[in-house]
């Protein structure tokens, strides 16, 4: 009897010992935009980090971001929002700079990504994709020479329009379209892109965001104001759909990693940066989400695999008329915010 309960209580004591070694030591929260990563890619870092228990979140907009981060009680341990966003969480010293000896893939990252405006001193950022703002067209409807962003704001696509639900992003095409910097900051300039976002709302379709791409798959509208990834993706499931960068130049952004000022985590933190700068890690996430890498050893494999296909890199040509958003101060972002507003609501 004693030699059966020792036998019991030795089997008791090696599964506690084993539930404690598969048991989490510590949590790890990301925050990302939706559709902005390969599922595997998390199951991975699971399988790789069987003691991290890993929370993923997803935002929108970068604005909502920005709310949920500062207005919230929520705590996140990576973040990966737009440039103009971490330039302005920068300023307003809310996040972390980074331990690089914890981050060694860094140096897999191309040097034209590195000391952009928004973080010129490569302190508190790491790359993760970029891309275009531009627009998605369908050939069978289209037949402009060339693609101007008046092709969303005139007569001629009428009903067959869709625009993005983004502040900066609609305003980049307005005034781009009109001349302007897309980081103006004069109030007239402002002004007349809003009367002209208010005069498109005639002409428009639908404002929408993640479901734009779905609904110029299905052919619903004619063209459509979208990220260049998105574009990749809804031309691989429509051979009619084409991409392009308007003329008159467009925004080009970089989306990055960051560590918020109030993660207890950084290390883990650190640990997932580097892990998603690894080159099949990029070249997963890459191929997934459509967007471009910036990481040099996943772009030359993918380049090699891409031969003779049309894949939409901006020329060096249109790389020259491309502006990075920058972050605006609070009196010209609340000029934005109210016009953008008048937009919404205008009949």
């Amino acid at each position: 009897m004693k030699r059966t309960l020792a036998l019991l209580l030795a089997m008791l004591i090696g599964v506690g010992l084993l539930t404690g070694c598969n048991a989490y030591t510590s949590t790890l929260t990301v925050y990302n935009w939706g559709d902005y990563i390969d599922p595997d890619v998390l199951k991975i870092f699971k399988e790789e980090n069987p003691g991290i228990k890993l929370n993923y979140e997803m935002f929108l907009t970068n604005e909502d971001m920005y709310t949920k981060l500062t207005k919230s009680n929520a705590v996140y341990d990576v973040i990966i929002p737009s440039d103009y966003i971490i330039e302005r969480l920068i300023k307003e010293d809310r996040i972390q700079k980074l331990d690089f000896t914890n981050i060694p893939n860094y140096n897999l990252i191309d040097a034209k990504f590195k000391g952009l405006s928004f973080d010129p001193t490569n302190e508190y950022s790491v790359p993760y994709m970029w891309g275009t703002l531009g627009i998605l067209y369908n050939k069978t409807m289209v037949d402009e020479k060339e693609i101007s962003w008046g092709i969303l704001f005139g007569e001629k696509y009428k009903g067959e329009i869709l625009m993005m639900d983004s502040v900066r992003d609609a305003f980049c095409a307005a005034l781009m379209y009109l001349g302007y910097s897309v980081n103006t900051t004069d109030p007239e300039e402002i002004n007349k892109a809003k009367d002209l976002l208010v005069a498109q709302k005639s002409v428009i379709l639908a404002y929408g965001f993640d479901d734009i791409k779905d609904k110029m798959i299905e052919g619903e509208a004619a063209v459509a104001l979208v990220y260049a990834g998105d574009a990749v993706y809804a031309m691989k499931e429509n051979s009619d759909l084409a991409y392009a960068i308007p003329v008159e130049g467009t925004n080009l952004f970089c989306d990055s990693m960051i560590i918020p000022k109030n993660s207890q985590n950084k290390e883990n933190a650190e640990l997932f940066i580097n892990f998603m700068c690894r080159t099949d890690i990029a070249k997963m996430n890459a191929e997934y989400i459509e967007y471009y890498t910036p990481q040099k050893e996943a772009k030359a494999l993918m380049d090699a695999e891409r031969e003779g296909d049309n894949f939409p890199y901006p020329t060096d040509r249109e790389l020259e008329k491309c502006q990075i958003f920058t972050h605006i101060d609070e009196q010209t972002l609340e000029l934005y915010n109210d016009a953008w507003t008048e937009v919404i609501t205008a009949k």
